[in-house]
């Protein structure tokens, strides 16, 4: 049972797998990190300084001064700027993993273009020898 679980855990596209998906939480948080730090200061500011990670609509009816205080009173909220953010965060790293699949399939055509190898030495001359006696028969 243990090489059976081996020989699985060790191939290839579960190795592949896995580093693909670590590397996709890193790449994720790089993508948060861009969208909640740089990007949407910015964006907020253009908007007449609205901060979209604080911009929620409370459903009892209650006033509060943040999410931070909603949340801390237990009040339902829908924080619907947080969902902004990720919709930003989302669009960036489908665009990212758009044009990283546009160039492996790029890379996979020239690959698929290259003419294929001439066949050995050897073969040319048994098809030449095949070719001659089938034309004399």
């Amino acid at each position: 049972m243990f090489k059976e679980f081996k020989e699985f855990a060790l191939k290839g596209n579960l190795v592949d797998l896995a580093v693909g998906f670590i590397l996709g939480g890193a790449f994720g948080t790089i993508v948060t990190s861009l969208v909640n730090d740089i990007m949407m200061p910015p964006l907020g500011m253009l908007m007449g300084g609205a901060d979209f990670s604080d911009l929620f609509i409370s459903l009892n009816g209650q006033a509060y001064a943040s999410l931070a205080a909603a949340s801390e009173a237990g009040a339902p909220v829908i924080a619907y700027g947080r969902f902004i953010n990720a919709l930003i965060s989302f669009t960036i790293m489908a665009f990212a993993l758009f044009f990283v699949v546009k160039g492996m399939n790029t890379l996979k055509k020239k690959e698929a273009a290259a003419p294929p190898p001439a066949p050995p030495r050897q073969e040319v001359l048994l098809e030449e020898i095949r070719n001659l006696l089938a034309k004399n028969q």
